[in-house]
């Protein structure tokens, strides 16, 4: 298998998002993270990956859906993400992370086309796994610009 056609798969609420396996450094279990004062909502705080300091973005709150607890399976994934300012090592704080798999088809589907104004620069497509619709992000667009602010704080 190719890495390009393999995604790690995350559950947040009821949704099912892929991320490219290509993005992902590693897959933590929850930890103690240390707040920032006055920081953005989805901006949980930093956290100590091996000596460096990663942010750590809440998955839900970045998508626009409302928080939630943790719970035994919520999980930190340690991604870099390309940002106009280079390479840039966060966290994303997802409920559930499932499997690295490939989807049903190479192909995705271009997000619904459906009204102006709704904005799908997160999106990267849409596939399958076992029947499924699995929203495949655009980690780039969905975290770069705000991760590049992040790090120089």
């Amino acid at each position: 298998m190719a890495d390009h056609n393999q995604y790690v798969t995350l559950g947040v609420a009821e949704e099912l998002f892929a991320a490219p396996v290509t993005k992902v450094q590693e897959i933590l279990d929850m930890r103690v993270i240390s707040r920032l004062p006055r920081a953005p909502d989805n901006f949980l705080g930093i956290i100590d990956v091996r000596g460096q300091g990663v942010p750590v973005l809440d998955l839900r709150l970045t998508l626009g859906m409302e928080p939630a607890q943790d719970t035994e399976t919520t999980r930190i994934v340690v991604l870099s993400v390309n940002s106009a300012a280079g390479p840039v090592t966060l966290g994303l704080r997802a409920d559930r992370v499932f499997e690295v798999t490939v989807l049903d088809s190479e192909e995705l589907d271009p997000p619904p086309n459906f009204n102006a104004r709704w904005q799908d620069h997160c999106i990267e497509g849409i596939g399958r796994r076992n029947g499924a619709f699995v929203t495949v992000l655009d980690l780039d667009k969905l975290l770069g610009e705000g991760a590049a602010a992040l790090s120089a704080a």
